[in-house]
């Protein structure tokens, strides 16, 4: 038996009133999945436990079947681990975002998705300047990069908000508060000196693009937990592709083999059927593979409808009917988003997620598309959602 788990990062969402209350799956052109739908199982997930924030990182921890009540310690800290950045027991990561904070407004969470060239050479400036013993930047993919400090423990004490929290909001309101913070503040502070007149920043102004005039601390961690490894937990192995390092810093974490393919990014230029065509080829070293698609999530972020029923369809005609047609007869298949990112709200939140059970084994419902409404209508919930990883490869 094979297993694929597709994410379909943030597809979920609210209904629409400019598209008659209709959600982007809805509105969506989505063939493959309405084929599938008929003869799988529709049913909901509810990925974010009652207190836990609806982010990626956790949701996605329950996607890949870990209860992140009992593992989760923090997102930078996964980030830190795909790039292979060693946590020792007096350092302290942040993620740090490339944003635009242009008149004191969050106008953009991604330095207007900046690529991860520019970002690097702005990434090694900061070094430069703000760098030392203690606080050491490191690049990573586009705008989402990691920040280590030697000690400051304290930082950890610190709140902080994410910035796709709070698009075109006053960021005073938003920067980091209570203990520990002071620290944080004052590298906000001194990046902005860094960045303004950065030739990057330079061109990107010549060209009309967003630039990226500040750092933005969040979701500070300490040294991460061990995890059983996917094998031990599940019995089988497994392998994942993602253009995001939260997604590959799991992978590793619970020792899946981390796939490196071309064309993968964390944008709407993702290589699909390169995505797909690669995730099939691990399938016959690997009982399960994971296919992260991220490019949902960002277009709900930007408050795109177009963008986000693009992706949507894009994955449908790209990845869902290969996956379906390698998988037919022998393995099976769960299509889910982690969590919603409606797009009125441009951030997510702790809703249960509509879920696709497809393949061996598994019998028809009356389901007849794959949305909110009619996964709700089917009546089965998996709370906590990370028992539907039993499911899939157990049940």
């Amino acid at each position: 038996m094979k297993y694929v788990v597709l994410i379909l990062d943030g597809a979920a969402g609210l209904p629409l009133p400019a598209h008659d209350n209709k959600t982007c799956l809805e509105i969506s052109s989505t063939p493959n999945l309405d084929r599938l739908a008929k003869q799988g199982q529709l049913v909901m997930a509810a990925t974010v436990p009652p207190g836990m924030e609806p982010s990626s990182a956790v949701a996605c921890m329950s996607v890949m079947g870990y209860d992140p009540l009992k593992y989760y310690k923090g997102r930078a800290a996964i980030e830190a681990t795909s790039l292979d950045i060693p946590i020792g027991e007096t350092e302290v990561v942040f993620r740090c975002n490339l944003v635009n904070t242009e008149g004191g407004i969050m106008k953009s969470y991604c330095a207007g998705h900046i690529t991860s060239e520019e970002s690097g050479e702005l990434i090694k400036a900061l070094n430069e300047a703000l760098g030392n013993n203690a606080i050491r930047f490191y690049p990573g993919v586009g705008y989402r990069h990691i920040l280590k400090l030697q000690g400051h423990l304290d930082t950890l004490n610190a709140n902080t908000v994410p910035p796709h929290d709070i698009s075109n909001l006053p960021v005073a309101d938003y920067l980091p508060k209570g203990e520990g913070s002071d620290f944080l503040l004052r590298l906000i502070q001194d990046s902005r000196k860094v960045l303004q007149n950065h030739p990057v920043n330079v061109k990107r102004r010549k060209e009309n693009k967003i630039t990226a005039d500040s750092i933005w601390l969040t979701w500070g961690s300490a040294k991460p937990p061990l995890l059983p490894t996917f094998k031990e937990a599940y019995g089988i192995t497994a392998a994942i592709t993602s253009g995001v390092d939260l997604l590959r810093g799991l992978g590793k974490m619970m020792s899946m083999e981390i796939l490196e393919i071309p064309g993968v990014t964390d944008g709407q230029d993702n290589n699909c059927i390169a995505q797909t065509e690669g995730a099939i080829e691990a399938l016959g070293r690997n009982d399960l593979v994971i296919v992260h698609f991220e490019a949902p999530d960002e277009a709900g972020h930007a408050g795109s409808i177009e963008q986000k029923v693009t992706a949507i369809e894009k994955a449908d005609r790209e990845m869902i009917g290969t996956l379906a047609s390698y998988l037919q007869g022998t393995g099976r298949l769960l299509i889910m988003p982690d969590h919603p990112t409606p797009i009125e709200l441009l951030t997510h939140t702790s809703d249960p997620v509509p879920c696709l059970l497809w393949g061996e084994d598994i019998v028809a419902g009356n389901g007849s598309r794959f949305t909110e409404a009619q996964a709700r209508q089917a009546g089965t919930i998996f709370d906590p959602g990370w028992h539907l990883m039993k499911r899939l490869v157990k049940g």
